[in-house]
Order: C-alpha cells, then structure tokens, then sequence
C-alpha cells in the first residue's frame, strides 16, 4: 500500500519524461484524475485516459514533448504529504515561478489552479507545484 499517491503519481510523470516515454500509467482516483485534468488545461501533457483495469481503473497519462524531444515540464514538486498538510489562505496561496508554473490546490469547491483559487478567493490544500 501507497502512503502518499498523489507523490507517486508525479514521480511516475517524472521518470517517464526523463526516460521520453510517450505516455505513463498508474491506477486512478478522482483527486488524480482532477491534477491530470489541470495539467491537461494548462497545456504540461498531451491529454489523459481513464480506462479499466483488471482491478478499479487506470489513469494513462500522454506526455507533451517539442520537437527536440524536450519535456514541457521541466519541474514537479510535492508541496503537502500525509505527514505534513500544507494549507494555505486566498490571499496566500502561492505563486509558481512568478506564474509561469501552476500550483495545485485543493479546495472546498474542488481541485483548481492558484489563479483560479486566489479570483474566487478560496484557500486550502497546496497538493503539489508545477512548472
């Protein structure tokens, strides 16, 4: 069993653009489904799937490289884990490299960027920043 999969699933991601892997698969969750789903707006993957599996269901995640074959995500950083939860208010919710990166929060009217949390002036949960 998995402690933490939100940070399984970014390093997943990780590995497999360092490896140029056209895509990646893990088991899904909605909350994983929710990140894929932001980070295929934001334009950091190709798009995702969420098919069955022999148990529950798989989340196949399809990277976005240039022609050069360079990722177009360059940094994923866990920012709350089980062992420490790191919640933040409207007004403190971070900015990722002064916006060009998006952190991920999750809030009491869903999973959403911190663009999208600070103009709706919600806080909570800071999953994870990307860039």
């Amino acid at each position: 069993m998995q402690s933490d999969p939100i940070a399984d699933m970014l390093t997943r991601i990780r590995n497999a653009m360092a490896a140029l892997h056209p895509e990646t698969t893990m088991p899904s969750s909605k909350l994983k489904d929710e990140v894929a789903r932001i980070l295929s707006e934001e334009g950091f993957i190709d798009g995702y799937v969420v098919s069955d599996a022999r148990v529950g269901k798989d989340l196949t995640i399809r990277l976005r490289y240039n022609d050069e074959q360079v990722p177009a995500l360059t940094g994923l950083m866990r920012v709350s884990t089980p062992g420490l939860r790191v919640y933040k208010k409207a007004t403190e919710v971070p900015r990722v490299r002064g916006g060009i990166g998006v952190a991920i929060v999750s809030t009491s009217d869903g999973v959403m960027t911190d663009r999208e949390a600070r103009s709706r002036n919600i806080g909570g949960e800071v999953l994870c920043e990307v860039w």
